[in-house]
């Protein structure tokens, strides 16, 4: 009986830990595998979205980007400007499960408005700057964390959580960002719902955010800029 009992606890315990793992990128079972963007079967192994090259045929540049050594146009709606790293930029990110991102935000209130990382965590890191910076936690609670960051500070944004950065200073501010998630997807709110297409439904809105129609026509109109 109760090797019975141990034998259910075990699985019970590598079903919980199997479902963890697979709650972000899962680990590689290789040093690496290069992506390719080429979608034809036999051009390689299909692992986690992306093809893989031939281990063989991988070469220095595929684990190489130069981008974020430059500063991105803030000259913008919001103010900032994101330039990511991701498995995009950098193919030889495929499987590894990281990616990173430079932020860049104008003086005076440059802003990287409300957003979620739906499959990573974030740690921002502040280069250069002082920037107000929070998340919101998930129903009910709905709590605010915010700090104020200066240069070498670190703040860490929780998977799929709502969250921001504001620069506060009268200078630039820039910043870069590690992801849990070789492509860790953007979701930002404001565009999300007032700019989805085609749009949501007005008495949708009207009813989640208890306001006027006239208000929501009024949203829907706006240019909802993407700073991706």
């Amino acid at each position: 009986m109760a090797s019975i009992h141990y034998f259910t606890l075990t699985i019970a315990i590598l079903a919980l830990a199997s479902s963890l793992a697979y709650a972000s990128d899962p680990s590689p079972l290789q040093d690496f595998c290069v992506a390719l963007n080429d979608s034809n079967s036999n051009a390689g192994v299909f692992v986690n979205g992306k093809f893989c090259k031939n281990p063989k045929f991988a070469k220095a540049d595929d684990f190489f980007f130069s981008g974020l050594r430059n500063a991105g146009n803030t000259s913008n709606p919001v103010g900032s400007a994101v330039t990511p790293a991701n498995v995009v930029q950098i193919p030889g990110l495929n499987t590894l499960g990281i990616s990173l991102v430079r932020i860049d935000y104008a003086p005076n209130g440059g802003l990287n408005p409300p957003h979620t990382h739906p499959r990573a965590t974030e740690a921002l890191f502040v280069v250069e700057g002082t920037l107000y910076v929070g998340f919101v936690t998930s129903n009910p609670d709905n709590r605010l964390f915010t700090k104020v960051l200066n240069k070498g500070d670190v703040f860490v944004f929780p998977e799929g959580l709502i969250h921001f950065q504001l620069n506060v200073g009268k200078t630039k501010a820039i910043a870069l960002a590690g992801l849990s998630s070789q492509n860790p997807g953007v979701i930002t709110i404001a565009n999300a719902v007032f700019g989805s297409n085609p749009p949501i439904s007005v008495d949708v809105l009207t009813k989640a955010f208890q306001v006027d129609k006239n208000v929501i026509n009024y949203l829907q109109a706006q240019f909802w800029w993407d700073n991706n």
